[in-house]
């Protein structure tokens, strides 16, 4: 996931006046590397990239979720926890000091307070959970939940990246994603409830 403060600067070719966009690729990852905000160089599999690449995916599953519901209040919330999660990654691309430089800010506590009350309003519309629950049910619903597992992964490697570089704020995030996880298991049942299909129970073999 390549991030950048300013879009891509159009490449001029041939003769005359005439641009093209542009380039998305620089080749300058070839070799296995890749550029943080600030230019600093770094292992594409190094535990930063790894940590962002992993919202860049829970983003994307977001992005899928936002097409396979229905109800309008989820897709417009689906849409700002995407910003978050853009802001996020933004963050974990660089260091302290060059996140200060930039003035960057990364969803945090007072985003997750809002999700909370999302979550709230979610479960008084659903019935009681009787029991243990698996993935499943319908399309909207199963998506959610595999979006409900990468968030839970990006948390881990986010905990163990706080571990590795102990740079202040990084606790928001991580704070701001388990709560998220929470708020997409909530929303994998309303899936559900909308699509008119039952949660899947989990039977204990005897």
């Amino acid at each position: 996931m390549g991030f950048a403060l300013e879009p891509p600067r159009a490449v001029r070719v041939g003769c005359g006046d005439s641009m093209t966009q542009g380039r998305i690729y620089t080749k300058g990852g070839d070799g296995g590397d890749t550029s943080l905000l600030g230019g600093e160089r770094v292992r594409k599999d190094s535990l930063r990239t790894e940590t962002y690449g992993t919202v860049d995916e829970l983003n994307s599953l977001l992005g899928l979720m936002a097409v396979e519901i229905s109800d309008a209040v989820l897709i417009d919330e689906l849409k700002v926890i995407q910003g978050h999660l853009l802001e996020a990654g933004a963050r974990l691309a660089c260091t302290a000091s060059t996140a200060q430089g930039y003035g960057l800010k990364s969803p945090g506590e007072a985003e997750a307070t809002v999700l909370e009350a999302a979550i709230d309003r979610v479960l008084e519309a659903l019935p009681e959970q009787k029991g243990f629950i698996l993935p499943g049910g319908s399309r909207s619903a199963s998506t959610a939940h595999v979006a409900r597992t990468v968030c839970r992964r990006a948390e881990r490697r986010l905990i163990s990246l706080q571990a590795e570089v102990g740079e202040p704020g990084l606790r928001q995030i991580q704070i701001y994603l388990n709560r998220l996880s929470d708020y997409l298991y909530t929303v994998a049942r309303m899936c559900n409830h909308l699509d008119g299909v039952a949660d899947v129970p989990w039977v204990r073999e005897a």
